[in-house]
């Protein structure tokens, strides 16, 4: 769509988007083309603000789980 190709520098946002995590590329495609949709420029900064709250909170709790057996190196066979 064209609101994703506005960009003055002629970039494009999933040119910047593919290189973050999904709730971050989601915040910045969101603030990206807030103002592009007059109608929907409040409802676009709001959605940045939830994928942001949510990312945060996705750092901020442990991963319940262990990635790896205690004692064994990733490179170990299972």
């Amino acid at each position: 769509p064209a609101h994703y190709r506005s960009h003055a520098s002629g970039i494009e946002c999933i040119q910047i988007t593919e290189h973050l995590g999904f709730c971050r590329g989601n915040a910045i495609k969101y603030i990206w083309r807030a103002g592009e949709r007059e109608a929907k420029t409040i409802e676009d900064l709001r959605k940045a603000v939830w994928y942001l709250e949510r990312e945060i909170a996705r750092l901020e709790k442990p991963i319940p789980y262990r990635l790896v057996k205690p004692g064994r190196a990733l490179s170990s066979p299972p």
